[in-house]
């Protein structure tokens, strides 16, 4: 089958700036598809106009009634970098479309600023919580940023400001390519540059200050880095919690029971690409994951108000990766396994003893591995410092046949 949908990149330049082929593909299209900034680019073309709306998803559904004709969509730079292409790609089948890109802003940022992209790490805010910055700050970093409007760089700035990241540079270009092209530059706790145009990438070489919190994406964060009430997998144990749940690309985490939202949290981080649900019953501590979610970048996570086993019909499923760190208990580890994916994983932590026999009832049954682990940390104990035990926990971890 000849594809019948193609979409092309296209810079500030328009229409000049495209290749032979490129340009051939745009002149024989029957619909032409996309932004007014972008149709614009292609006065009297013959062919029908579509403007996209808010949802391009939407928009994409409407065009499979065009199937049969050649329909031509015009997008910024790379369709397949947060563009037009990725949202086809996961729509129509493959050989229904075909991708001409353009040199995207990621590669046009990096040329100009003489990073090579494969030291930095590419995102975008556009459409997206502002949140997501966090998940990628860290020292030495280089960051290269999709805005979302005019107003990002000097969000941007206060952001890593206040977060100990005021040394940052950051460096704006506008419009790149075109004849409007601008690059503005400066340190994100003194940026004071007036509001620019739309068409934004930033640049940023992430450097902390003396009062930056400076988190890793290895699983074990600080207690500390979560607000907590107590109820919270302490970080030893959760680095190894994370180490059994083993997070991959794609793959769906339930953490029921999910106290301060620490496991689905760093699960996210881990992988980006990954996706969590955490299940609590406890309005307060809901409120709480959300904080958490959005302090540590990962905005994403869904949380779920609700006890196991009941409420786990209202998560999305099936699960590859199960943790139960709460109400351990033989009905909802059973309902978890149920769910499970074949080669998906469960890992339980117990502290109580009702728990402990849940773990061992169940390992009888579905097998795995039973590890204790016992942690001591250091107290002042007198004028001498001592180690102190903490509660010793019972971990299964099963991989589902």
């Amino acid at each position: 089958m000849n594809p019948w949908l193609y979409i092309v990149g296209i810079g500030e330049g328009g229409l000049d700036d495209l290749s032979p082929h490129a340009r051939a593909i745009v002149e024989s299209a029957e619909v032409l598809v996309g932004g007014e900034r972008h149709l614009a680019k292609a006065p009297g073309h013959p062919a029908e106009r579509i403007p996209w709306g808010e949802s391009f998803g939407r928009t994409l559904e409407e065009l499979a009634r065009f199937r049969g004709r050649r329909v031509v969509v015009l997008a910024s730079g790379d369709p397949m970098n947060y563009g037009a292409g990725a949202s086809a790609s996961r729509r129509f089948a493959r050989d229904e479309f075909a991708i001409v890109p353009a040199p995207g802003a990621f590669s046009l940022a990096a040329a100009r600023i003489g990073w090579p992209i494969p030291d930095v790490e590419c995102f975008t805010v556009h459409g997206r919580p502002f949140a997501v910055v966090d998940r990628h700050v860290a020292p030495g970093r280089k960051l290269l940023i999709l805005a979302e409007d005019g107003d990002t760089p000097a969000r941007l700035a206060r952001h890593l400001a206040a977060r100990g990241y005021g040394p940052s540079p950051i460096a704006a270009f506008e419009a790149m390519g075109g004849a409007a092209e601008r690059r503005v530059e400066g340190i994100a706790e003194t940026w004071n540059h007036p509001r620019g145009g739309d068409l934004v990438t930033l640049a940023v070489e992430c450097v902390a200050g003396p009062t930056a919190r400076i988190l890793s994406r290895a699983p074990g964060l600080p207690d500390a880095a979560f607000e907590h009430d107590g109820q919270i997998t302490k970080r030893e144990v959760r680095a190894a919690t994370l180490a059994r749940l083993m997070p991959l690309p794609e793959q769906v985490l339930w953490d029921v029971g999910a106290g301060s939202g620490s496991v689905a949290i760093e699960w996210l981080r881990a992988e980006p690409s990954a996706r969590a649900f955490a299940l609590e019953r406890d309005a307060a501590r809901v409120a709480t994951i959300r904080r958490n979610a959005e302090s540590l970048g990962v905005p994403e996570l869904r949380v779920v108000a609700g006890e196991a086993p009941a409420a786990l019909d209202e998560l999305p499923g099936p699960p590859d990766a199960v943790f139960v760190g709460g109400g351990v208990a033989p009905a909802t580890l059973a309902a978890c396994w149920r769910a499970l994916t074949p080669g998906g994983r469960l890992v339980a932590n117990a502290v109580t003893l009702d728990a402990e026999r849940a773990l061992l009832d169940f390992h009888a049954v579905a097998g795995g591995d039973l590890t204790r682990i016992a942690v001591e940390r250091v107290e002042a104990l007198g004028a001498h410092d001592a180690m102190k035990p903490q509660r010793a926990v019972l971990q299964l971890a099963a991989i589902k046949p």
